[in-house]
């Protein structure tokens, strides 16, 4: 009798028991698809996240090879019996070299479709910068030695692009800080220990550790996967003029000019020499150094985005231009390093409100298959203000003394400001594109 209860009990419970119906299978599969999308998408994340940080840490060593004998490189050129007007040449030369190369390397990037080799290039040119500086105590070779460099320079023009992939469109401006900020922070690095490294073991210390710092490198970027790039017709040279007519890009670009124009008067040109001249030693340019690049790092990774929001684009560039101009001009007229520091923090801070800004504005209304080509026009634009506001920086130090060239300094930032105010525009002005379009433009 037992038995045959406990048999009805498991008949009944066989009726629930049911096979399902084909709806219901179409839903376990296709949630069962979902969750392997997701594992799929998350382990996609895992590895674009490992190598965003092995990118970084090629583009730390990229820059820390580039900048790490920086701020005694004028003093050095003055040391090797230059004039300023030769001192300008070297200091220049650097952005004449990009105005030449970047905009060629940003259109071979996106014509082959390729970016590794164009990261070797930068890391070979880097090193081989060093080594010349190494060749002779001569400002001959330290003009071609900066010349090199310069090339090295303009191959970041694949960097950012290549570092831009890593990200989905949406967060392009999120990438741009963090490659910004790995910058920011490999320039404060090695230029906090250049001077200290003369002062202790001579004037070619900086270009051996420079050498080996971007021979390390290049064998670490050996190992960086080439990026899948989307399938698409090479960029045509009739398609050129559509990228460099962009009105906003060539606005941003010319506002970019006046910017370099000031960072290389000032911090990367003629601000050591002011030190040096008011009594400080080459091993405290690292003060000096570290004034102007903490204040720029924090500046940049977040000042843009907070003072975005209270003033706008156009208000946060003529905050940064306007309190660059007022620090500079004031340069001169300071009697001690600790003052000079002073001028340093304001300057690096109101400098790094308007990097990023510019750099994001550069590429926001291009094409995708189009960047590297922008990005390149962008950045050989303003290797004008590199190479033209130090070389005319130097003529006018020579007839004027240092004051000259901060003064010229301090009007390129003042006339900056006025542009901005004139050509930016926010979201829902007459003449500004709106968020909606250019995301449209992006894709």
């Amino acid at each position: 009798m037992g038995g045959r209860y406990a048999l009805l009990k498991r008949l009944k419970r066989g009726r629930q028991w049911r096979v399902p119906n084909k709806a219901e299978q179409v839903m376990k599969v296709a949630a069962a698809k979902r969750i392997e999308d997701e594992i799929q998408s998350a382990e996609v994340s895992g590895n674009k996240g490992g190598s965003r940080f092995f990118f970084l840490v090629i583009v730390f060593m990229f820059w820390f090879s580039s900048y790490i004998y920086v701020p005694v490189l004028s003093p050095y050129v003055e040391h090797l019996g230059a004039s300023y007007v030769m001192v300008g040449a070297v200091l220049g030369v650097y952005g004449l070299m990009q105005i030449l190369f970047r905009l060629p390397i940003g259109i071979g990037s996106d014509y082959l479709n390729r970016r590794r080799p164009f990261i070797y290039l930068g890391l070979i040119a880097s090193g081989a910068s060093c080594l010349l500086f190494l060749a002779g105590a001569h400002p001959g070779w330290a003009l071609a030695a900066r010349a090199v460099s310069g090339i090295a320079a303009s191959a970041w023009v694949v960097y950012s692009v290549m570092f831009a992939g890593y990200f989905p469109k949406e967060e392009a401006g999120k990438a741009m800080g963090m490659l910004q900020f790995t910058t920011v922070i490999a320039q404060l690095t090695s230029m906090m220990i250049s001077g200290y490294m003369v002062d202790h073991w001579g004037w070619n210390t900086p270009f051996i550790i420079g050498g080996i710092v971007a021979a390390a490198a290049l064998l670490l970027a050996l190992r960086l996967p080439e990026q899948n790039q989307e399938k698409r017709n090479a960029i045509q040279i009739k398609d050129l003029a559509g990228v460099v007519k962009e009105p906003l890009l060539v606005k941003v670009s010319l506002l970019s000019v006046l910017a370099h124009c000031v960072l290389f008067i000032t911090m990367f040109g003629y601000t050591p020499n002011q030190a040096l001249d008011i009594g400080a030693s080459k091993e405290s340019l690292g003060w000096l150094t570290l004034a102007f690049m903490l204040p720029h790092a924090i500046a940049t990774l977040y000042g843009s985005r907070l003072f975005g929001k209270w003033l706008g684009d156009r208000g946060t560039l003529m905050l940064g231009f306007a309190g660059s101009a007022v620090f500079t001009l004031l340069i001169p007229s300071m009697p001690t390093l600790a003052a000079l520091c002073a001028t340093q923090v304001g300057n690096g801070f109101m400098q790094g409100l308007i990097f990023p800004l510019l750099l994001g504005k550069s590429v926001s209304g291009v094409a995708p298959f189009k960047r590297a080509t922008a990005m390149g026009f962008y950045q050989a634009v303003y290797a004008i203000g590199m190479s033209g506001g130090p070389f005319v920086a130097g003529w006018m130090s020579a007839a004027y003394g240092l004051t000259g060239g901060f003064w010229l300094g301090g009007i390129a930032a003042l006339l900056a400001a006025v542009l901005s105010w004139v050509w930016i525009r926010e979201a829902g002005e007459p003449g500004s594109k709106g968020r909606k379009e250019q995301r449209m433009l992006s894709r």
